[in-house]
């Protein structure tokens, strides 16, 4: 037997507790009730395809929490440089400190930056530092990345 509560943190809204795991619309899910309803501690798995289901549920939950986030209200990739709005690149991280959302946008739009020639790429990082970058959220840490 498993216990269930060691394994996964409670996913449920407040005042409702995880008893268990149910299937809903072919996905196992987390069966979240009201705290008052239920007087269960401990939650078990008996048979190996209920372990199964369990361990893709929460595999499937660590990768969506890894890789994607929520910044102002839209779902956004996280550690992934795309193309700005603001900036000529934009990308969003997690802040360690706070443990926000936070954009960084780094890059001038209206520049080539020809990383292809030798010279130009070895003066832009030594112009800019990149053997030590900084942290993940400064601009200087991607436009390194980028060279």
């Amino acid at each position: 037997m498993i216990n269930l509560k060691a394994l996964l943190p409670e996913k449920c809204w407040k005042d409702y507790k995880m008893v268990g795991m149910k299937k809903k619309n072919d996905k196992v899910v987390p069966n979240c009730v009201p705290k008052n309803e239920s007087d269960l501690d401990e939650y078990t798995i008996e048979t190996n395809e209920e372990l199964k289901e369990f361990l893709e549920y929460v595999i499937d939950q660590q990768s969506q929490n890894l890789n994607e986030s929520e910044y102002h209200g839209h779902k956004v990739s996280l550690n992934k440089p795309m193309r700005g709005d603001v900036k000529k690149f934009k990308v969003f991280v997690k802040d360690p400190n706070s443990g926000n959302i936070k954009k960084v946008n780094f890059g001038d739009p209206n520049m080539r930056i020809k990383k292809s020639n030798p010279k130009r790429r070895k003066s832009f990082r030594a112009r800019h530092h990149c053997e030590s970058p900084g942290p993940k959220t400064k601009a200087r840490y991607w436009s390194c990345r980028k060279w």
